[in-house]
């Protein structure tokens, strides 16, 4: 299994912050934030990691991650989104390095302590996306349940304004290699990006997408109040470690 970390554009909802540097490398407590989603991939047992960046600061980069052995990874590649084309077009630059093997994909604001290595070691094939309740789903992609079957995902939703449950698509999914192909087959967003939540209806309705709740904290960054609660968290878990 390969992993890839999904850290490009401008994260503009978080400027002037951002004006210095990439929304990815900025500190949540004491760790660059994208070290976060890389320790979730090493945890899992992944040590092959592809980082697709962008924008004007994506050479920080290589002077924080270098070439990975810190964090304990193998081997790092990077990638450059050239436009803000969205999630799924950023996955799209990753074909060539996933070489037709399945691929751990997490966004680079997510930081969690839940361990997904059980489920990375029995995926085989199609789509497997986490889940987390959350008080404000709206601001995600939302799982819509089937009425006669509450375990059943029947489509997901993008930041809807009533959303059909509590649950957030987090930014973590398993994919094998018929995710390229979906990538190819959909259209951009109303808002001109190639959505993630597009590819997951693509498995969806093929029957090949299974789904888990996530078992511990998980919170994106990449807003001030995200921002403040991931670095609350990981600052708390600190002090109690040390105790």
């Amino acid at each position: 299994m390969k992993g890839v970390v999904l850290a490009g554009g401008l994260g503009s909802r978080l400027y002037p912050l951002t004006y210095a540097t990439n929304k990815h490398l900025l500190p949540v407590y004491n760790k660059p934030m994208v070290f976060y989603p890389i320790e979730t991939l090493v945890q899992a047992g992944i040590r092959d990691v592809l980082v697709v960046t962008g924008g004007p600061h994506a050479g920080h980069f290589l002077r924080v991650l270098k070439n990975g052995k810190e964090l304990g990874l193998r081997h790092l590649e990077f990638a450059y989104q050239e436009n803000e084309g969205g999630i799924a077009d950023a996955l799209g630059l990753c074909e060539d390095f996933a070489d037709g093997q399945p691929v751990t994909v997490i966004l680079g604001d997510n930081t969690t302590d839940a361990n997904i290595g059980p489920a990375v070691q029995s995926f085989r094939e199609g789509a497997m996306i986490f889940l987390k309740r959350v008080p404000d789903p709206q601001r995600f992609g939302v799982p819509v349940f089937a009425e006669d079957d509450p375990t059943r995902i029947v489509a997901i939703e993008e930041k809807p304004a009533v959303p059909k449950s509590q649950y957030a698509v987090t930014g973590l999914y398993i994919y094998d290699h018929k995710v390229f192909d979906y990538i190819r087959s959909i259209s951009p967003s109303g808002r001109g990006e190639l959505e993630i939540t597009d590819v997951n209806n693509c498995y969806i309705r093929e029957g090949t997408l299974r789904w888990t709740e996530l078992d511990g904290f998980w919170s994106d960054a990449g807003t001030f109040e995200s921002l403040f609660r991931a670095n609350a968290y990981w600052a708390g878990k600190a002090r109690q470690e040390q105790r």
